[in-house]
């Protein structure tokens, strides 16, 4: 089976499901911990205490609803996986990561700067919730790791069928997912980046 951007001979180009997912974590992560660390400067309208308690709450619920949400979905989607084809080209992590990143770029540099402007009203809120999206992201996609680990076969999409951003791997143009063998590709079972790639 091919590694490259598109397909050749009759096959689809496929990105990992779990990377697609996995892609703006980092991200969301990073810019909510910039934003809550700077955003705890200002005293602002509620305080320093009541903000930061209320971006703990905030944190939690948006790791929470963004981990959750879609799983029946994504089950579904994953119950009726089909085989890869021999000519089906798997698409390299970083190159989903980037059309990803670089399709949510002005999304992600509005959610930063909402949540330091937040910070006036309620400091630190806003970047803990954006924190907590990325930490949702991740756990999601752990979650879909668990799922391949527990069926032996990697999860891919065509490309074709996510948005023009690069995203929503489980919406409502995705038709099914497609398996592979566990060790095909260059992402382990998640997303994460493969210490060793293997190809199958």
């Amino acid at each position: 089976m091919a590694r490259a951007g598109r397909g050749v001979r009759g096959g689809q180009g496929l990105a990992r499901v779990a990377v697609v997912v996995r892609a703006g974590a980092a991200p969301l992560w990073w810019f909510g911990v910039f934003a809550a660390g700077v955003g705890v400067l200002p005293p602002g309208i509620t305080g320093r205490r009541i903000g930061v308690l209320a971006g703990a709450a905030l944190f939690v619920v948006g790791a929470a609803v963004v981990a959750l949400t879609r799983r029946k979905r994504y089950t579904a989607l994953v119950n009726g996986a089909a085989r890869a084809g021999k000519h089906d080209v798997l698409q390299d992590r970083a190159v989903t990561v980037r059309n990803w990143r670089r399709g949510h770029r002005w999304w992600l540099l509005l959610a930063f700067a909402a949540a330091l402007g937040s910070a006036f009203a309620m400091p630190a809120a806003g970047g803990m919730l954006l924190a907590g999206t990325g930490t949702g992201l991740r756990l999601k996609a752990a979650w879909l790791g668990r799922r391949e680990k527990a069926g032996e076969q990697l999860l891919w999409l065509r490309v074709d069928w996510l948005d023009q951003c690069g995203g929503r791997p489980a919406g409502k143009d995705v038709k099914a997912y497609r398996g592979t063998g566990i060790a095909a590709g260059d992402a382990a079972p998640g997303g994460a980046r493969r210490r060793t790639a293997a190809l199958v």
